[in-house]
């Protein structure tokens, strides 16, 4: 079933709005859940629905994003193709990437269309559009089936949220047969409880034509605001498929933070999930929730921890060290990570270099619940 289908990644985010989290690293490799990064979850549910090529869309410290997929994702059956400049790596040229004289990507339909050689072709039939920031798993056989059996010029996922929230996202409506009748990014007014969870499959030849149409004309060179409109408004059959598990699109450093809470609250059925993720952080690999033992409680620790002190509702990635009498709540510790004795952290991120990133409370705009 898989088939025909071209998957893309767009990783072509900087992370600003990250803090000192996003800083000197890409967003995509932005480390999570205790042994993998974000764009690790995009990558394994492709490989795992049977999906043996991924084209990345990238556009900031390619060289960087390129050396590490090639050391943490080429296996026999599956890799990432790097468009552009994928022959050229595979000659296997050492140092930066060749000067290019093309101007940068404005928006996610622009890195479609941009990169439009590497996408469409006469084998391609569906294009399966993916962000390195979304924390989920799914497979997506069975949404390929259904978007081929009803015959969708798209076909884009949706969750139910809480609808405090909904204003962060694309807000969609369906009529009776699952159809699309209305599609809202970022609304002002909120009259569905339904968004769209950013991952879509697309009728290959249709994308292409609205994106040629698109562009060169006075448009926001992007999916959500430009083209699925585009699309409504021309009547398309756009159809809806319902995404059940945890899902979170890790936009600010609120949502980073709210998506560990989600893993070490034992109360809540909606929880990211790690248990088939490939192991791309270095270290050994970070323990399944832990509900009570001596100095942690409620946390996801991992094996080389080295403890003098109490964390709870928190997860910390390998090779974190926490003094004697230090004290942390509800925090996420990464890589390496100290903390000094004594120390008193709550609701923090602890950077690699020690530097303690505040989270600010969500005052309605923040940590969005994943899940139903």
């Amino acid at each position: 079933m898989s088939d025909g289908v071209r998957a893309v990644l767009l990783a072509g985010g900087e992370g600003r709005r990250m803090g000192r989290l996003g800083r000197g690293r890409l967003k995509p490799l932005i480390p999570f859940g205790g042994s993998c990064r974000l764009i690790d979850f995009s990558l394994a549910n492709a490989a795992a629905s049977g999906l043996p090529v991924v084209v990345l869309l990238s556009q900031y410290e390619e060289r960087q994003l390129m050396d590490d997929l090639r050391r943490t994702w080429w296996r026999p059956d599956f890799r990432v193709h790097f468009g552009r400049w994928d022959a050229w790596y595979q000659e296997g040229i050492p140092g930066p990437l060749p000067a290019s004289d093309e101007p940068p990507e404005r928006g996610t339909a622009d890195a479609l269309i941009r990169k439009a050689e590497y996408i469409f072709g006469p084998d391609v039939r569906d294009v399966l559009v993916q962000h390195a920031d979304h924390v989920y798993r799914f497979d997506y056989r069975p949404m390929i089936a259904r978007h081929r059996a009803s015959g969708a010029a798209l076909t884009l996922a949706y969750q139910r949220i809480d609808p405090r929230y909904v204003h962060l996202f694309g807000m969609v409506e369906f009529d009776p047969e699952g159809r699309l009748t209305r599609f809202v990014e970022k609304p002002s007014v909120v009259t569905s409880d339904l968004v769209f969870a950013a991952f879509c499959l697309f009728d290959a030849a249709v994308l292409h034509r609205y994106l040629e149409q698109l562009d060169g004309t006075d448009w926001q060179y992007d999916i959500s605001r430009d083209v699925i409109p585009a699309m409504l408004a021309a009547g398309e059959d756009i159809q809806g498929y319902p995404v059940d598990g945890y899902w979170a699109d890790i936009g600010t450093v609120e949502r980073y933070h709210g998506a560990h809470l989600a893993m070490v609250d034992p109360g809540r059925t909606d929880r990211p999930d790690l248990t088939s993720m490939p192991r791309t952080i270095a270290g050994p690999v970070a323990r399944s929730l832990v509900l009570d033992r001596a100095g942690v409680c409620r946390s996801v620790v991992p094996a080389d921890l080295v403890n003098g002190g109490l964390i709870e509702e928190s997860v910390a990635f390998p090779g974190v060290r926490v003094g004697a009498g230090a004290h942390v709540t509800r925090s996420v510790l990464l890589p390496g990570a100290r903390v000094a004795p004594g120390a008193r952290l709550d609701s923090v991120v602890v950077c690699e270099d020690g530097f303690v990133q505040a989270v600010p409370a969500p005052q309605g705009t923040g940590v969005v619940p994943g899940g139903r």
